[in-house]
């Protein structure tokens, strides 16, 4: 397994006022006293080498106005990924590339252009997560015509991002700010892509960014599915973080699912993943708890599982895999943990004494 470090980046959203409908001014009101720039040199100084780069929404925290300053804010760090911010535009609460107004579809295509220029500007990766494409009830929509909006939508801006040399990453998740999110899984995510090479747009620079909240809400495996799409060339980015399961928490990575965490660790390794300088990137949303020291401690334990992973022997764990031996695969993790010999030297002495 490789023991080389994979870079990061983290969600500049992650430092917000972080909003619930419960607190519509947000847990950290005080973040919208900022303007962009200072918010990011802030974090930057705050977080210095810790972080490699960050990720921003377009045409909300990046835009063509503020750009020349947050890359100079940046400093050594870089801007990562350029992330589609429409959901969050009253004007597109009926979905963006879906709407049912043509002008305002149109609308939605050209300004993810401009975001995919603000990509290739920074040397940046284009991410669309279409989280307002989708219903919130049974009869709402035409589902034929309005998935063939979103295809259409999808290939016009992959088409554009291609002859700018912009690698685009689809994102999926099951629902919110859509009760029912047309591209909900890993299953009608590669649907998408495969209807978009459909159309002869060139696919070779789309791919696939695994949010893993959104996988384990669905109950999708980490592991499996990274390793999969790694496989098909598919896997272009992460987006790690943790949750009950439930609800697209965004919490620290491993606070929940760890050994789901660790397996996925290790089918990265395997896989090489970074070695093509893809990254971690780490979407968090911490609503109550002091956002720097948060982000601080997820890259920590990102780190300590991925350390963990390295550990592992591989080829006993391999062996193990082999023979679909679950003991064994277990006996080989948790030697890596400290569950060796000694440990159960002891808790048998234990048991005589």
């Amino acid at each position: 397994m490789t023991v080389k470090r994979v870079k990061n980046s983290v969600g500049i959203w992650a430092f917000g006022a972080n909003a619930t409908r419960f607190m519509p001014a947000g847990y950290h009101p005080e973040a919208l006293k900022e303007d962009m720039p200072t918010k990011v040199r802030r974090i930057v100084d705050s977080l210095g080498d810790l972080v490699d780069g960050y990720e921003f929404h377009y045409p909300s925290e990046v835009t063509e106005d503020n750009f020349d300053q947050v890359i100079e804010a940046l400093g050594d760090a870089d801007l990562y990924a350029v992330a589609l911010g429409l959901f969050s535009i009253p004007k597109y609460a009926l979905g963006s590339f879906v709407n049912p107004d043509p002008k305002l579809r149109a609308e939605a295509v050209e300004t993810a252009k401009r975001g995919v220029d603000i990509s290739a500007r920074a040397d940046a990766k284009f991410i669309i997560w279409p989280g307002g494409e989708g219903y919130n009830y049974p009869f709402q929509i035409p589902y034929g015509r309005v998935w063939d909006y979103f295809i259409g939508a999808i290939a016009e801006v992959v088409e554009y991002a291609h002859g700018k040399g912009v690698t685009v990453l689809l994102e999926h998740k099951n629902s919110e700010p859509a009760m029912k999110i047309l591209m909900r899984n890993i299953g009608m995510t590669l649907y998408v892509i495969h209807k978009v090479a459909e159309t002869g747009v060139s696919t070779d620079l789309l791919k696939v960014n695994m949010d893993w909240q959104h996988l384990i809400m669905n109950g999708e495996s980490l592991a499996e599915y990274a390793t999969l799409l790694s496989k098909d060339g598919l896997l272009g980015h992460h987006h790690g973080n943790s949750g009950w399961g439930t609800f697209d928490d965004d919490n620290m990575t491993g606070a929940t699912c760890f050994m789901e965490t660790l397996e996925l660790a290790v089918e990265l390794r395997r896989a090489g993943y970074g070695s093509n300088g893809e990254r971690i990137g780490f979407d968090l949303f911490p609503y109550t708890e002091d956002q720097i020291e948060a982000v601080r401690q997820n890259i920590y334990q990102w780190e300590f599982i991925d350390s963990i992973a390295a550990r592992i022997d591989d080829a006993a764990l391999a062996e193990a895999q082999a023979h679909h031996d679950a003991v064994a695969a277990y006996k080989a993790v948790y030697q890596a943990m400290g569950l060796d010999e000694d440990f159960r030297r002891k808790v048998d002495a234990g048991r005589r004494s």
